[in-house]
């Protein structure tokens, strides 16, 4: 059987409108978990006075989540559909969501949206749509949830898709080719099966939109990109790099250049899981073999591309970023660390350009003083020693990074230019 493309799928939404929930029950529908489980977190749930909760514990596996009725941990789950093999990214707050799209431990291919019926979308469901599209999530699905506890109204339906869809326009969605399928998570209303409770709804259950998504490109075409996570020195082989392919294909017997590094080496060998590659693709975690480099040559966050479209170092970059959360202020010559696919390097903020609305992405104000929590902006960066970064629309895994300072994630960006420097 050919193996089923791959998807990794992020749930976000507003604390309380049952993205949990949803997950669990889509897992129990499509057979990912039994029935006798659910029926024991269910047991569980009401003798702590949590009725209702039995699928959101599905996720939260933690039993400090399970006291508090929260969800802390990011849990890796996966589903096949007819069509694809799902990993589901279940990222607590979108401040976890973006240090994990980031970090890259786990691009979302897509993003399915859980929006409450009872209240329609909130701050945070705004915050979460304009993230999406800063960390360049372009396939949305819109969960329009607990509709069993607004009587199965198509007016509630209707109320909450409009204003859903006003907010995805502000930031380039079309909402027009976007599905927004009225659930309950908990009743398990169109999230596997269609529902009788909504027979004025004709459209697609969540499954079935999740089947309609697109397969994500590959990325084979674009110049190789490998950034490293490790190096090793093996005993009579020689360096060995491991990192995962973001763009292109690494292959043996082929020159490649590390960046900021400025080494070149060739490729020996690629080794996957112990055996042995002619190639490596996008997603594909690689060991490779180099020729022509010392163990010292090379570290993590350092980025092989071909000898002929080196991986590009940065002088100075712009980027749009938005700031998730920040105890004070950020002013010209704030220098936190950014960490941008296996790099982590302090970087300052040279120029405060522009601040955006982030609800539309319009200009709120040229040259701001400051920018604080909740801000979006654009900023001039000049990193402190060298760094490889990339225009988000040319690599996109390598134009992410997110902003860490005291122990958190205090904000997050999308490159939109680079000024090359020279090596």
């Amino acid at each position: 059987m050919a193996e089923k493309p791959h998807m990794n799928l992020v749930f976000i939404g507003h604390v309380d409108h049952g993205k949990s929930t949803t997950v669990g029950r889509l897992l129990l529908d499509t057979g990912h978990i039994e029935p006798h489980v659910i029926e024991k977190y269910r047991k569980e749930a009401e003798q702590k006075g949590k009725a209702t909760f039995e699928f959101a514990w599905v996720m939260d596996g933690l039993k400090e989540e399970r006291e508090r009725g929260l969800t802390i941990d990011v849990a890796h789950k996966r589903f096949n559909t007819q069509k694809f093999y799902f990993t589901i990214i279940d990222a607590p707050g979108h401040r976890d969501f973006v240090k994990n799209m980031i970090t890259g431990t786990s691009q979302a291919d897509a993003a399915v949206i859980v929006c409450s019926a009872i209240e329609g979308p909130q701050a945070q469901t705004k915050e979460h749509i304009f993230l999406a599209r800063t960390l360049g999530v372009n396939q949305i699905v819109i969960d329009v949830n607990k509709m069993d506890s607004v009587g199965y109204q198509q007016a509630k339906y209707e109320e909450t898709k409009k204003a859903v869809s006003e907010l995805l326009k502000t930031v380039g969605f079309k909402p027009d080719e976007i599905p927004f399928i009225p659930c309950s998570g908990y009743k398990g209303d169109n999230i596997a099966t269609p529902s009788a409770n909504m027979p004025w709804y004709k459209g697609p259950t969540l499954l079935q939109a999740l089947d309609g998504l697109k397969e994500p490109s590959k990325s084979t075409d674009k110049p190789l990109r490998l950034p490293v996570q490790d190096v090793y020195t093996i005993t009579g082989v020689g360096t060995v790099p491991v990192g995962r392919v973001e763009t292109g294909v690494l292959k043996p017997e082929t020159k490649i250049i590390f960046m900021p590094a400025n080494k070149v080496g060739e490729v020996k060998s690629i080794e996957m899981h112990h055996e042995t590659l002619q190639q490596a693709v996008p997603g594909d975690n690689v060991g490779f073999n180099v020729r022509g480099i010392a163990k010292t040559d090379v570290k993590r966050g350092d980025v092989a591309g071909p000898v002929d479209n080196p991986p590009t170092v940065a002088k100075t970059f712009t980027a749009q970023i938005m700031v998730l959360n920040h105890p004070s202020v950020i002013t010209v010559g704030y220098t936190p660390v950014f960490h941008c696919h296996t790099a982590q390097v302090a970087c300052t903020f040279t120029e405060l350009q522009k601040k955006l609305d982030p609800r539309t992405g319009a200009v709120k104000e040229e040259n701001p003083q400051f920018l604080k929590t909740g801000d979006a902006a654009i900023v001039k960066i000049t990193p402190t020693k060298p760094l490889v970064i990339e225009k988000a629309k040319d690599f996109p895994q390598l134009g992410r990074f997110a902003i860490r300072d005291m122990g958190q994630t205090v904000a997050a960006g999308m490159v939109i230019d680079v000024e090359k420097k020279e090596m």
